[in-house]
């Protein structure tokens, strides 16, 4: 299982997956922010374009700049766009876009644990804002709070323990506010932050939770994809039983993030 890789092929296949909660997730997220109008943007680890929207949708920006270094989820964002103000473009931390004038809003939405170095990234995202700006991340509580994730993690693992460190609540220790907290404390941003924001995520049948499983974007899906057709139905028939649908085949579940926020001083 060590030789599972995360995939990030398919935009179309990560929006089936996590887009639909990410985008109901992200317009939370920027109510929460309560950033000023007319301010230019930036979105960093910007996947299929739910953070650009919700910003454009929630907050009047002059501008929004997305940027991943992901092609094919840039290459979604840009082709499903319908905002002028929007751009999108292939750039992750370690060579941000910037700015003459710099970022009035640098965020991040469900990308800062996948970056190999999120102290410096935070340091460049502050690096590309203007002083008294926003500096913001949300990441999911993979730990106990993301539960379709934990479901399927917990099958997976009574399983399969060695897939164990595949489980994003073991690999990405900022899924937990303390971390968050002192991420952002040390890179010594002002008013820090941190607060908790939930959403349902409502599948109408079993059908509905387990298919994006098997798109093969994302550490998930990629578990699943590494699997043999034998092993996965089985999985699937695990999971039905710990989920038990409703009487009338709906799942109804909770998904917690955590938003942090800090002002540059």
């Amino acid at each position: 299982m060590a030789g599972v890789q995360d995939q990030w092929a398919a935009g179309s296949s990560y929006e089936d997956f996590m887009g639909r909660w990410s985008r109901s997730l992200a317009q939370e997220f920027v109510s929460w922010l309560r950033i000023p109008s007319q301010l230019d943007w930036l979105d960093v680890g910007c996947g299929t374009g739910a953070l650009a929207d919700a910003i454009c949708s929630h907050a009047d920006p002059a501008s929004v700049i997305g940027c991943d270094p992901a092609a094919p989820f840039v290459e979604y964002a840009r082709e499903h766009s319908r905002d002028a103000r929007q751009s999108f473009v292939v750039a992750g931390a370690g060579n941000l876009p910037r700015r003459p004038d710099g970022f009035g809003s640098v965020s991040s939405l469900l990308a800062l644990n996948f970056m190999p170095d999120p102290n410096g990234a935070v340091q460049e995202m502050k690096s590309v804002a203007t002083p008294q700006a926003t500096v913001s991340a949300c990441v999911w509580d993979y730990s106990d709070g993301m539960l379709f994730l934990r479901y399927f993690w917990d099958s997976v693992t009574s399983q399969d323990p060695a897939a164990a460190a595949l489980d994003e609540g073991a690999r990405f220790p900022l899924c937990r506010r303390d971390a968050l907290l002192t991420l952002f404390c040390d890179s010594n941003l002002g008013d820090v932050c941190c607060e908790p924001i939930t959403i349902r995520t409502v599948f109408t049948s079993f059908s509905d939770f387990w298919r994006p499983f098997l798109g093969g974007a994302g550490p998930a899906p990629s578990y699943v994809a590494s699997l043999g057709a034998d092993r996965r139905a089985i999985l699937a028939r695990e999971l039905e039983r710990t989920l038990r649908p409703g009487l009338d085949g709906t799942i109804n579940l909770t998904a917690r993030a955590w938003a942090v926020r800090g002002t540059v001083v």
